[in-house]
Protein backbone atom coordinates (compact mmCIF):
# COMPACT_ATOMS: atom_id res chain seq x y z
CA UNK A 1 0.00 0.00 0.00
CA UNK A 2 2.96 2.77 0.27
CA UNK A 3 3.02 2.68 -3.41
CA UNK A 4 -0.63 3.05 -3.89
CA UNK A 5 -0.20 7.21 -4.98
CA UNK A 6 2.24 6.32 -7.73
CA UNK A 7 0.16 3.68 -9.37
CA UNK A 8 -2.62 5.94 -11.17
CA UNK A 9 0.60 7.03 -12.93
CA UNK A 10 2.39 3.89 -13.48
CA UNK A 11 -0.94 1.77 -14.41
CA UNK A 12 -1.72 3.96 -17.87
CA UNK A 13 2.26 4.44 -18.62
CA UNK A 14 3.41 0.71 -19.02
CA UNK A 15 -0.73 0.49 -20.78
CA UNK A 16 0.56 3.11 -23.26
CA UNK A 17 3.68 1.06 -23.57
CA UNK A 18 2.43 -2.32 -24.41
CA UNK A 19 -0.56 -0.62 -26.41
CA UNK A 20 2.18 0.68 -29.16
CA UNK A 21 4.10 -3.00 -29.35
CA UNK A 22 0.49 -4.33 -30.22
CA UNK A 23 -0.42 -1.77 -32.67
CA UNK A 24 1.01 -4.01 -35.61
CA UNK A 25 -2.08 -5.52 -38.06
CA UNK A 26 -1.42 -9.02 -36.70
CA UNK A 27 -2.40 -8.29 -33.31
CA UNK A 28 -5.27 -6.74 -34.33
CA UNK A 29 -8.27 -4.95 -32.52
CA UNK A 30 -9.30 -7.15 -30.22
CA UNK A 31 -5.74 -7.47 -28.65
CA UNK A 32 -5.54 -3.69 -28.88
CA UNK A 33 -8.92 -3.34 -26.87
CA UNK A 34 -8.00 -6.59 -24.81
CA UNK A 35 -5.08 -4.49 -23.19
CA UNK A 36 -7.10 -1.26 -22.88
CA UNK A 37 -9.81 -2.69 -20.98
CA UNK A 38 -6.83 -4.81 -18.66
CA UNK A 39 -5.09 -1.50 -17.98
CA UNK A 40 -8.52 0.30 -17.12
CA UNK A 41 -9.58 -2.61 -15.01
CA UNK A 42 -5.86 -2.03 -13.13
CA UNK A 43 -6.70 1.70 -12.86
CA UNK A 44 -9.94 1.74 -11.46
CA UNK A 45 -8.54 -0.64 -8.61
CA UNK A 46 -5.63 1.57 -7.71
CA UNK A 47 -7.98 4.57 -7.78
CA UNK A 48 -10.66 3.22 -5.45
CA UNK A 49 -8.14 2.09 -3.60
CA UNK A 50 -6.16 5.28 -2.94
CA UNK A 51 -10.25 7.25 -2.61
CA UNK A 52 -10.74 4.91 -0.03
CA UNK A 53 -7.30 5.50 1.76
CA UNK A 54 -7.77 9.04 1.59
CA UNK A 55 -11.61 9.43 2.33
CA UNK A 56 -11.05 9.91 6.27
CA UNK A 57 -8.48 13.09 5.37
CA UNK A 58 -5.50 11.80 5.71
CA UNK A 59 -2.59 12.53 3.07
CA UNK A 60 -0.74 10.48 1.59
CA UNK A 61 3.12 11.74 0.64
CA UNK A 62 5.05 9.89 -1.82
CA UNK A 63 8.75 10.93 -2.77
CA UNK A 64 10.45 9.15 -5.47
CA UNK A 65 14.04 8.23 -5.46
CA UNK A 66 14.28 8.70 -1.96
CA UNK A 67 14.96 12.34 -2.86
CA UNK A 68 13.80 15.61 -0.30
CA UNK A 69 10.91 16.41 -1.51
CA UNK A 70 12.58 20.26 -2.69
CA UNK A 71 14.91 18.81 -4.84
CA UNK A 72 12.39 15.00 -6.13
CA UNK A 73 9.65 14.27 -7.37
CA UNK A 74 7.22 14.02 -4.49
CA UNK A 75 3.12 12.94 -4.86
CA UNK A 76 0.46 14.30 -2.64
CA UNK A 77 -2.80 12.16 -2.38
CA UNK A 78 -5.35 13.82 -0.66
CA UNK A 79 -9.40 13.98 -0.63
CA UNK A 80 -9.31 16.68 -3.31
CA UNK A 81 -6.75 14.45 -5.41
CA UNK A 82 -8.70 10.98 -5.25
CA UNK A 83 -12.19 13.02 -6.39
CA UNK A 84 -10.24 13.89 -9.59
CA UNK A 85 -9.04 10.41 -10.41
CA UNK A 86 -12.37 9.28 -9.86
CA UNK A 87 -13.58 11.57 -11.85
CA UNK A 88 -11.25 11.01 -14.52
CA UNK A 89 -12.02 7.57 -14.09
CA UNK A 90 -15.47 7.50 -14.64
CA UNK A 91 -14.89 9.35 -17.73
CA UNK A 92 -12.23 7.38 -19.03
CA UNK A 93 -14.38 4.54 -19.24
CA UNK A 94 -17.24 5.78 -21.10
CA UNK A 95 -15.35 7.44 -23.63
CA UNK A 96 -13.42 4.16 -24.23
CA UNK A 97 -16.41 2.39 -24.46
CA UNK A 98 -17.33 4.53 -27.32
CA UNK A 99 -14.08 4.27 -29.06
CA UNK A 100 -14.35 0.81 -29.15
CA UNK A 101 -17.67 0.93 -30.95
CA UNK A 102 -15.23 0.92 -34.41
CA UNK A 103 -13.61 4.83 -34.01
CA UNK A 104 -10.44 3.48 -32.59
CA UNK A 105 -9.38 1.46 -35.64
CA UNK A 106 -9.37 4.29 -37.94
CA UNK A 107 -7.08 6.59 -35.60
CA UNK A 108 -3.52 5.50 -35.72
CA UNK A 109 -1.98 4.69 -31.97
CA UNK A 110 -5.31 5.42 -30.51
CA UNK A 111 -5.54 3.51 -27.62
CA UNK A 112 -1.47 4.43 -26.61
CA UNK A 113 -2.16 8.30 -26.37
CA UNK A 114 -5.35 7.54 -24.69
CA UNK A 115 -3.13 5.72 -22.14
CA UNK A 116 -0.64 8.25 -21.80
CA UNK A 117 -3.98 11.17 -21.81
CA UNK A 118 -5.08 9.48 -18.51
CA UNK A 119 -1.09 9.11 -17.39
CA UNK A 120 -0.83 13.23 -17.53
CA UNK A 121 -4.66 13.64 -16.38
CA UNK A 122 -3.27 11.70 -12.98
CA UNK A 123 0.06 12.72 -12.72
CA UNK A 124 -1.21 16.28 -12.84
CA UNK A 125 -3.99 15.83 -9.99
CA UNK A 126 -1.00 13.85 -7.86
CA UNK A 127 1.83 16.20 -7.77
CA UNK A 128 2.81 18.26 -5.06
CA UNK A 129 5.45 20.16 -6.61
CA UNK A 130 4.59 23.07 -9.76
CA UNK A 131 7.03 21.90 -11.73
CA UNK A 132 6.36 18.15 -12.28
CA UNK A 133 2.80 20.11 -12.30
CA UNK A 134 3.94 21.34 -15.76
CA UNK A 135 5.83 18.13 -16.52
CA UNK A 136 2.56 16.06 -16.52
CA UNK A 137 0.60 18.79 -18.21
CA UNK A 138 2.67 18.73 -21.49
CA UNK A 139 2.40 14.71 -20.99
CA UNK A 140 -1.63 15.17 -21.15
CA UNK A 141 -1.08 17.86 -24.12
CA UNK A 142 1.09 16.24 -26.52
CA UNK A 143 -1.00 13.15 -25.93
CA UNK A 144 -4.44 15.38 -26.13
CA UNK A 145 -2.61 16.57 -30.14
CA UNK A 146 -2.28 13.30 -31.32
CA UNK A 147 -5.85 12.19 -30.19
CA UNK A 148 -7.40 15.73 -31.70
CA UNK A 149 -6.00 14.74 -35.23
CA UNK A 150 -5.81 11.60 -35.59
CA UNK A 151 -7.39 10.01 -38.89
CA UNK A 152 -8.21 13.77 -39.45
CA UNK A 153 -7.47 15.97 -42.09
CA UNK A 154 -8.91 19.65 -43.52
CA UNK A 155 -10.14 21.77 -41.01
CA UNK A 156 -9.67 19.25 -38.16
CA UNK A 157 -6.24 19.42 -38.97
CA UNK A 158 -6.17 23.02 -39.16
CA UNK A 159 -7.91 23.89 -35.68
CA UNK A 160 -5.44 21.11 -34.72
CA UNK A 161 -2.50 23.49 -35.39
CA UNK A 162 -3.96 26.26 -34.01
CA UNK A 163 -4.65 24.56 -30.37
CA UNK A 164 -1.19 22.99 -30.96
CA UNK A 165 0.68 26.81 -31.10
CA UNK A 166 -2.07 28.31 -28.45
CA UNK A 167 -0.86 25.70 -25.53
CA UNK A 168 2.78 25.93 -26.49
CA UNK A 169 2.98 29.42 -26.04
CA UNK A 170 0.88 28.98 -22.31
CA UNK A 171 3.81 26.24 -21.66
CA UNK A 172 6.55 29.14 -22.36
CA UNK A 173 4.91 31.41 -20.12
CA UNK A 174 4.64 28.58 -17.91
CA UNK A 175 8.17 27.90 -17.80
CA UNK A 176 8.53 31.51 -17.56
CA UNK A 177 6.31 31.81 -14.54
CA UNK A 178 8.54 29.01 -12.56
CA UNK A 179 11.91 30.35 -13.15
CA UNK A 180 10.93 33.19 -11.27
CA UNK A 181 9.59 31.61 -8.84
CA UNK A 182 12.53 29.67 -7.95
CA UNK A 183 14.57 32.35 -8.16
CA UNK A 184 13.04 34.04 -5.71
CA UNK A 185 11.59 31.12 -3.12
CA UNK A 186 14.32 28.73 -3.88
CA UNK A 187 11.90 25.90 -4.19
CA UNK A 188 8.89 24.40 -5.87
CA UNK A 189 7.10 22.06 -3.79
CA UNK A 190 3.57 23.84 -3.43
CA UNK A 191 2.89 23.06 0.01
CA UNK A 192 7.14 24.71 0.70
CA UNK A 193 5.78 27.90 -1.29
CA UNK A 194 2.98 28.29 1.11
CA UNK A 195 5.04 28.90 3.77
CA UNK A 196 7.65 30.89 2.02
CA UNK A 197 5.33 33.36 0.30
CA UNK A 198 3.84 34.17 3.28
CA UNK A 199 7.30 34.87 4.45
CA UNK A 200 8.24 37.46 1.68
CA UNK A 201 9.85 40.69 2.66
CA UNK A 202 7.97 43.67 1.31
CA UNK A 203 10.89 44.36 -1.28
CA UNK A 204 10.36 41.20 -2.98
CA UNK A 205 6.81 41.30 -3.40
CA UNK A 206 5.78 43.45 -6.97
CA UNK A 207 8.26 40.37 -8.27
CA UNK A 208 6.54 37.47 -6.58
CA UNK A 209 3.30 38.93 -8.24
CA UNK A 210 4.19 39.34 -11.45
CA UNK A 211 5.47 35.74 -11.31
CA UNK A 212 2.33 34.62 -9.60
CA UNK A 213 0.28 36.89 -12.03
CA UNK A 214 1.88 35.01 -14.66
CA UNK A 215 1.26 31.60 -13.62
CA UNK A 216 -2.61 32.25 -12.80
CA UNK A 217 -2.58 33.55 -16.57
CA UNK A 218 -1.62 29.99 -17.48
CA UNK A 219 -3.97 28.04 -15.68
CA UNK A 220 -6.83 30.71 -16.68
CA UNK A 221 -5.79 29.72 -20.84
CA UNK A 222 -5.76 26.33 -19.58
CA UNK A 223 -9.58 26.24 -18.10
CA UNK A 224 -10.59 28.60 -20.60
CA UNK A 225 -11.04 31.69 -19.57
CA UNK A 226 -12.08 35.10 -21.28
CA UNK A 227 -10.57 36.03 -23.49
CA UNK A 228 -8.35 32.64 -23.43
CA UNK A 229 -11.51 30.41 -24.26
CA UNK A 230 -12.01 31.75 -27.78
CA UNK A 231 -9.48 28.72 -29.16
CA UNK A 232 -11.75 25.98 -27.44
CA UNK A 233 -15.55 25.92 -29.35
CA UNK A 234 -13.85 25.12 -32.94
CA UNK A 235 -11.38 22.91 -31.22
CA UNK A 236 -13.95 20.80 -29.53
CA UNK A 237 -16.26 20.87 -32.07
CA UNK A 238 -13.96 19.29 -34.44
CA UNK A 239 -12.32 16.44 -32.34
CA UNK A 240 -13.98 13.12 -33.05
CA UNK A 241 -16.47 12.33 -30.29
CA UNK A 242 -14.95 9.94 -28.15
CA UNK A 243 -12.29 12.55 -27.73
CA UNK A 244 -13.85 15.68 -27.24
CA UNK A 245 -15.87 13.67 -24.32
CA UNK A 246 -12.76 13.28 -22.76
CA UNK A 247 -11.63 16.63 -23.70
CA UNK A 248 -14.15 17.46 -21.05
CA UNK A 249 -12.16 17.28 -18.30
CA UNK A 250 -9.18 18.99 -19.49
CA UNK A 251 -10.36 22.52 -18.86
CA UNK A 252 -11.20 21.07 -15.38
CA UNK A 253 -7.19 20.60 -14.80
CA UNK A 254 -6.59 24.26 -14.55
CA UNK A 255 -9.32 24.89 -12.60
CA UNK A 256 -8.02 22.44 -10.60
CA UNK A 257 -4.82 23.88 -10.56
CA UNK A 258 -5.81 27.06 -9.75
CA UNK A 259 -7.78 25.99 -7.00
CA UNK A 260 -5.11 24.01 -5.61
CA UNK A 261 -2.42 26.78 -5.56
CA UNK A 262 -4.95 29.67 -4.01
CA UNK A 263 -5.97 27.31 -1.30
CA UNK A 264 -2.46 26.72 -0.47
CA UNK A 265 -0.83 30.09 -1.09
CA UNK A 266 -3.43 32.73 -1.25
CA UNK A 267 -5.40 31.68 2.27
CA UNK A 268 -5.89 32.82 5.08
CA UNK A 269 -2.18 32.83 5.64
CA UNK A 270 -0.53 34.20 2.89
CA UNK A 271 0.23 37.59 4.92
CA UNK A 272 0.33 40.50 1.97
CA UNK A 273 -0.78 37.60 -0.73
CA UNK A 274 -3.89 37.01 0.55
CA UNK A 275 -6.50 36.89 -1.62
CA UNK A 276 -4.40 37.56 -4.59
CA UNK A 277 -6.17 37.61 -8.11
CA UNK A 278 -9.49 36.71 -6.44
CA UNK A 279 -11.29 39.75 -7.66
CA UNK A 280 -10.03 39.55 -10.35
CA UNK A 281 -10.95 36.24 -11.34
CA UNK A 282 -14.42 36.55 -9.42
CA UNK A 283 -15.76 39.25 -12.31
CA UNK A 284 -13.78 37.39 -15.24
CA UNK A 285 -15.40 34.46 -14.85
CA UNK A 286 -19.39 36.36 -14.60
CA UNK A 287 -18.14 38.00 -18.02
CA UNK A 288 -16.95 34.74 -19.20
CA UNK A 289 -20.24 32.81 -18.02
CA UNK A 290 -22.31 35.32 -19.52
CA UNK A 291 -20.58 35.14 -23.26
CA UNK A 292 -20.51 31.13 -22.95
CA UNK A 293 -25.02 31.89 -22.62
CA UNK A 294 -24.67 34.10 -25.57
CA UNK A 295 -22.82 31.39 -27.62
CA UNK A 296 -24.97 28.92 -26.76
CA UNK A 297 -27.85 30.67 -27.91
CA UNK A 298 -26.04 31.61 -31.25
CA UNK A 299 -24.52 27.93 -31.95
CA UNK A 300 -25.40 27.13 -35.35
CA UNK A 301 -24.03 23.44 -34.47
CA UNK A 302 -24.90 20.99 -31.65
CA UNK A 303 -21.28 20.37 -31.25
CA UNK A 304 -20.25 23.82 -31.66
CA UNK A 305 -23.44 24.23 -29.03
CA UNK A 306 -21.99 21.66 -26.11
CA UNK A 307 -18.35 23.07 -26.33
CA UNK A 308 -20.01 26.73 -25.32
CA UNK A 309 -21.48 24.79 -22.53
CA UNK A 310 -18.03 23.72 -21.50
CA UNK A 311 -17.08 27.17 -21.21
CA UNK A 312 -19.90 27.84 -19.45
CA UNK A 313 -19.57 25.05 -16.97
CA UNK A 314 -15.78 26.38 -16.48
CA UNK A 315 -16.97 30.07 -15.74
CA UNK A 316 -19.27 28.94 -12.90
CA UNK A 317 -16.46 26.93 -11.41
CA UNK A 318 -14.51 29.87 -11.81
CA UNK A 319 -16.96 31.87 -9.61
CA UNK A 320 -17.14 29.04 -7.09
CA UNK A 321 -13.58 28.59 -6.42
CA UNK A 322 -13.60 33.00 -6.37
CA UNK A 323 -15.86 33.72 -4.04
CA UNK A 324 -13.81 32.99 -1.09
CA UNK A 325 -16.31 31.16 0.63
CA UNK A 326 -15.53 26.89 1.83
CA UNK A 327 -19.25 26.13 1.16
CA UNK A 328 -19.03 27.68 -2.26
CA UNK A 329 -15.98 25.24 -3.21
CA UNK A 330 -17.80 22.54 -1.52
CA UNK A 331 -20.47 23.51 -4.13
CA UNK A 332 -17.97 23.93 -6.68
CA UNK A 333 -16.09 20.45 -6.34
CA UNK A 334 -19.94 18.70 -6.35
CA UNK A 335 -20.58 20.29 -9.43
CA UNK A 336 -17.42 19.68 -11.18
CA UNK A 337 -17.78 16.18 -11.76
CA UNK A 338 -21.77 16.71 -12.78
CA UNK A 339 -20.69 18.91 -15.77
CA UNK A 340 -17.94 16.83 -17.14
CA UNK A 341 -20.17 14.00 -17.14
CA UNK A 342 -23.25 15.71 -18.43
CA UNK A 343 -20.86 17.56 -21.21
CA UNK A 344 -18.98 14.26 -22.45
CA UNK A 345 -22.82 12.92 -22.72
CA UNK A 346 -23.63 15.91 -25.15
CA UNK A 347 -21.06 15.52 -27.09
CA UNK A 348 -21.37 11.62 -27.96
CA UNK A 349 -25.47 12.38 -28.74
CA UNK A 350 -24.06 15.39 -31.20
CA UNK A 351 -21.91 13.22 -32.86
CA UNK A 352 -24.76 10.63 -33.27
CA UNK A 353 -27.11 13.38 -34.49
CA UNK A 354 -24.57 14.87 -37.22
CA UNK A 355 -24.05 11.09 -38.98
CA UNK A 356 -27.74 10.04 -38.90
CA UNK A 357 -29.00 13.09 -40.69
CA UNK A 358 -26.75 12.85 -43.41
CA UNK A 359 -25.32 16.20 -45.39
CA UNK A 360 -27.73 17.97 -42.61
CA UNK A 361 -25.34 17.24 -40.40
CA UNK A 362 -26.56 19.02 -36.77
CA UNK A 363 -26.89 22.41 -38.10
CA UNK A 364 -30.04 23.62 -36.57
CA UNK A 365 -30.66 26.19 -39.26
CA UNK A 366 -31.55 22.75 -41.73
CA UNK A 367 -34.92 21.04 -40.77
CA UNK A 368 -33.90 17.08 -41.68
CA UNK A 369 -35.63 14.02 -41.52
CA UNK A 370 -33.71 12.49 -37.95
CA UNK A 371 -34.11 8.59 -38.40
CA UNK A 372 -34.64 6.45 -34.87
CA UNK A 373 -35.03 10.01 -33.38
CA UNK A 374 -36.47 8.35 -30.52
CA UNK A 375 -33.39 7.02 -28.22
CA UNK A 376 -31.21 10.23 -29.30
CA UNK A 377 -34.10 12.56 -28.69
CA UNK A 378 -34.65 11.25 -24.89
CA UNK A 379 -30.96 10.98 -24.10
CA UNK A 380 -30.65 14.71 -25.33
CA UNK A 381 -33.56 15.65 -22.99
CA UNK A 382 -32.05 14.00 -19.89
CA UNK A 383 -28.74 15.50 -20.60
CA UNK A 384 -29.88 18.93 -21.28
CA UNK A 385 -32.06 18.85 -18.54
CA UNK A 386 -28.84 17.77 -16.27
CA UNK A 387 -26.31 20.65 -17.75
CA UNK A 388 -28.92 23.67 -17.60
CA UNK A 389 -29.25 23.05 -14.30
CA UNK A 390 -33.54 22.44 -13.99
CA UNK A 391 -34.45 20.41 -11.07
CA UNK A 392 -34.46 17.32 -10.08
CA UNK A 393 -30.47 16.52 -11.49
CA UNK A 394 -27.30 17.23 -10.04
CA UNK A 395 -26.74 20.57 -11.79
CA UNK A 396 -29.87 22.08 -9.98
CA UNK A 397 -28.34 20.76 -6.53
CA UNK A 398 -25.28 22.17 -6.96
CA UNK A 399 -26.26 25.25 -7.89
CA UNK A 400 -28.58 25.77 -5.11
CA UNK A 401 -26.03 24.70 -3.17
CA UNK A 402 -23.36 27.52 -4.75
CA UNK A 403 -25.94 30.78 -4.42
CA UNK A 404 -26.83 29.95 -1.29
CA UNK A 405 -22.98 30.58 0.03
CA UNK A 406 -22.12 33.73 -2.23
CA UNK A 407 -21.28 36.49 0.53
CA UNK A 408 -23.34 39.06 0.61
CA UNK A 409 -21.04 41.44 -0.75
CA UNK A 410 -20.99 39.59 -4.31
CA UNK A 411 -25.00 38.50 -4.10
CA UNK A 412 -26.11 40.97 -6.39
CA UNK A 413 -24.09 39.90 -9.57
CA UNK A 414 -23.03 36.25 -8.91
CA UNK A 415 -27.17 35.36 -8.37
CA UNK A 416 -27.52 37.60 -12.03
CA UNK A 417 -25.18 35.85 -14.24
CA UNK A 418 -25.62 32.90 -12.84
CA UNK A 419 -29.52 32.70 -12.93
CA UNK A 420 -29.55 34.47 -16.15
CA UNK A 421 -26.60 32.99 -17.95
CA UNK A 422 -28.94 29.87 -16.98
CA UNK A 423 -31.45 30.82 -18.43
CA UNK A 424 -30.07 31.80 -21.63
CA UNK A 425 -28.69 27.90 -22.02
CA UNK A 426 -32.29 26.40 -21.23
CA UNK A 427 -33.43 28.53 -24.59
CA UNK A 428 -30.63 27.60 -26.64
CA UNK A 429 -30.86 23.71 -25.62
CA UNK A 430 -34.12 23.74 -26.05
CA UNK A 431 -33.89 25.43 -29.76
CA UNK A 432 -31.70 22.92 -30.50
CA UNK A 433 -33.98 19.96 -29.30
CA UNK A 434 -36.94 21.68 -31.28
CA UNK A 435 -34.98 22.05 -34.56
CA UNK A 436 -33.06 18.82 -34.33
CA UNK A 437 -35.57 16.70 -33.10
CA UNK A 438 -39.30 17.53 -32.93
CA UNK A 439 -39.50 19.99 -36.29
CA UNK A 440 -38.68 16.79 -38.55
CA UNK A 441 -40.33 16.11 -41.74
CA UNK A 442 -43.71 14.37 -41.93
CA UNK A 443 -42.97 12.81 -45.13
CA UNK A 444 -40.80 9.08 -44.58
CA UNK A 445 -37.53 8.94 -42.71
CA UNK A 446 -35.03 8.04 -45.76
CA UNK A 447 -32.97 4.98 -44.58
CA UNK A 448 -30.27 5.47 -42.00
CA UNK A 449 -26.61 4.60 -43.57
CA UNK A 450 -24.98 2.24 -41.97
CA UNK A 451 -22.23 4.44 -40.57
CA UNK A 452 -24.78 6.22 -38.79
CA UNK A 453 -26.74 3.55 -37.06
CA UNK A 454 -26.76 3.06 -33.56
CA UNK A 455 -24.21 1.16 -32.26
CA UNK A 456 -24.90 -0.91 -29.00
CA UNK A 457 -21.77 0.03 -26.96
CA UNK A 458 -22.04 3.88 -28.33
CA UNK A 459 -25.65 3.74 -26.55
CA UNK A 460 -24.20 2.16 -23.78
CA UNK A 461 -21.28 5.27 -23.06
CA UNK A 462 -23.48 7.97 -23.11
CA UNK A 463 -26.07 6.12 -21.12
CA UNK A 464 -23.30 5.23 -18.57
CA UNK A 465 -22.07 9.19 -18.52
CA UNK A 466 -25.69 10.10 -18.08
CA UNK A 467 -26.01 6.99 -15.12
CA UNK A 468 -23.71 8.90 -13.22
CA UNK A 469 -25.27 11.74 -13.23
CA UNK A 470 -28.20 10.18 -12.19
CA UNK A 471 -26.03 8.64 -9.46
CA UNK A 472 -24.51 12.18 -7.81
CA UNK A 473 -28.13 12.98 -7.83
CA UNK A 474 -29.34 9.75 -5.68
CA UNK A 475 -26.10 10.09 -3.37
CA UNK A 476 -26.13 14.33 -3.27
CA UNK A 477 -26.33 14.00 0.34
CA UNK A 478 -23.38 11.85 1.06
CA UNK A 479 -21.43 13.14 -1.72
CA UNK A 480 -21.63 16.49 -0.58
CA UNK A 481 -20.98 15.94 2.94
CA UNK A 482 -17.47 14.36 1.19
CA UNK A 483 -17.13 17.94 -0.99
CA UNK A 484 -17.70 19.35 2.50
CA UNK A 485 -14.61 17.65 3.96
CA UNK A 486 -12.71 18.41 0.51
CA UNK A 487 -12.84 22.13 1.52
CA UNK A 488 -12.27 22.22 5.30
CA UNK A 489 -8.67 20.04 4.50
CA UNK A 490 -7.93 22.31 1.39
CA UNK A 491 -8.61 25.51 4.10
CA UNK A 492 -6.24 24.05 6.14
CA UNK A 493 -2.56 25.00 4.23
CA UNK A 494 -0.39 24.36 7.06
CA UNK A 495 -1.06 20.23 7.18
CA UNK A 496 0.17 19.69 4.12
CA UNK A 497 3.48 21.30 4.73
CA UNK A 498 3.47 19.22 8.14
CA UNK A 499 2.59 15.77 6.27
CA UNK A 500 5.40 16.63 4.17
CA UNK A 501 7.67 17.35 6.82
CA UNK A 502 6.95 14.18 9.04
CA UNK A 503 7.04 11.76 5.71
CA UNK A 504 9.50 9.26 5.48
CA UNK A 505 11.42 7.93 1.78
CA UNK A 506 9.10 5.29 0.26
CA UNK A 507 11.91 3.23 -0.81
CA UNK A 508 14.98 2.15 1.98
CA UNK A 509 18.82 2.23 1.34
CA UNK A 510 20.62 -0.85 2.02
Amino acid sequence: MNHLPVLPILIPLLGAIVSLFVEHRRFGARVQRGVAWSSMLLLAIAVVALFSATADGQVRVYLLGDWPARLGIALMADRLSAWMLLTTLCLGVACLLHACAGWDRRAPHFHALFQFQLMGLNGAFLTGDIFNLFVFFEVMLIASYGLLVSGGRGLRMRVGLHYVVFNVTASTLFLIALGLLYALLGSLNMAELSQRIAQLPAAELPMAQAALGLLLLVFCSKAALLPLYLWLPETYSRAPAAVAALFAVMTKVGLYALLRVSQLWFGDGAGALQGFGRDALLWTGLVTLVLAAFGVMAAQQLRVLVAYLVVFSAATLFIAFSLGDQGAVAAGLYYLPHSTFAGAALFLIADLVRRRRGDASDRKAIIAPLPGRGVPGTLYLIAAVAVSGLPPLSGFLAKIALLSHVPDADLAPVWAAVLGGSLLVIIGLTRAGVRLFWRVPDTAPAPTPRRARLRPAETAATVLLLGYVLAMTIAAGPLMRHTDAMARQLHQADDYLQVLRDSRPVMRQP
